[in-house]
């Protein structure tokens, strides 16, 4: 049994202080719930921004804003992944998930799978990591990794029992017209169509957590899931409002309770 936080977050570009007040926040209630691993969104610290535009938003590993996140875990159990917009100093920077947990830093995934305008701005990860809570084995991947079975195949080689998808997956049309709905739901069907098909053939569990709500100049669907080993979605959240969702997951009885 292992409990954990999934959340939906609005995490403006570039808005590093006021997302970290909202890191804090989130984490005190996952905390408050007894929350084991939580999972903030692809890029929860700087937001989704494209690096050539919003500059400030690429920070270090060993930098000031790491340091603020190292800070809020200090002297806690719960582990904590989130994201970030990464420093290269060799080439276009990273998209990053950091692991954190009782003020250090445990490790971190660099997104693989760089595609379309991603491909302008950041540099693909070279090595894909697992990570530990106690006994408990777990991986994690970014967005756009979802399509590829490599992420989920090499976790799962490596012995993760669950894989954390971490998403930020913007929304397409005109702000003024949004249609929530439909970019709900198309996210969602993404997550059904791969996580369904990784979780049956290669025995693991999958939780993910997306980025929600309107930003500066891009609107995000969120999404919080939770998929089995047999390949069935055990829960889902409601619609695209940002919120954390805290569950308890019995691996041997494939059973998920929402707290």
């Amino acid at each position: 049994m292992v409990r954990i936080g999934l959340i939906q977050m609005l995490c403006e570009k570039a808005a590093i202080a006021e997302n970290l007040e909202s890191t804090v926040r989130y984490l005190d209630e996952a905390i408050a719930h007894g929350i084991d691993i939580v999972c903030f969104p692809e890029m929860s610290i700087t937001g989704y921004a494209d690096p050539t535009k919003y500059p400030e938003a690429i920070i270090r590993l060993d930098g000031p804003e790491v340091g603020e996140l190292l800070e809020m875990t200090r002297g806690k159990s719960t582990t904590v992944l989130a994201g970030l917009i990464e420093e290269n100093p060799k080439c276009k920077p990273f998209i990053t998930q950091v692991v954190v947990r009782d003020g250090e830093l445990l490790g971190f995934y660099r997104k693989k799978r760089i595609v379309d305008e991603e491909a302008d701005w950041f540099s693909p990860g070279d090595f894909i990591p697992i990570f530990m809570f106690g006994e408990l084995p777990f991986g994690i991947a970014i967005c756009a990794d979802i399509s590829s079975h490599e992420v989920f195949a090499e976790c799962a080689r490596q012995g993760a029992k669950i894989v954390f998808e971490a998403a930020a997956p913007g929304l397409h049309g005109e702000q003024a017209t949004r249609d929530w709905r439909a970019g709900f739901e198309w996210w969602e069907g993404e997550c059904k169509k791969y996580l369904s098909r990784y979780t049956k053939k290669y025995d693991i569990w999958v939780a993910v957590a997306t980025q929600a709500g309107r930003t500066v100049d891009e609107d995000f669907p969120g999404g919080g899931y939770v998929f089995a080993p047999n390949g069935q979605r055990l829960y889902t959240t409601p619609n695209w409002s940002p919120r954390a969702v805290y569950l308890d997951i019995n691996f041997n009885e494939y059973r998920v309770i929402q707290l």
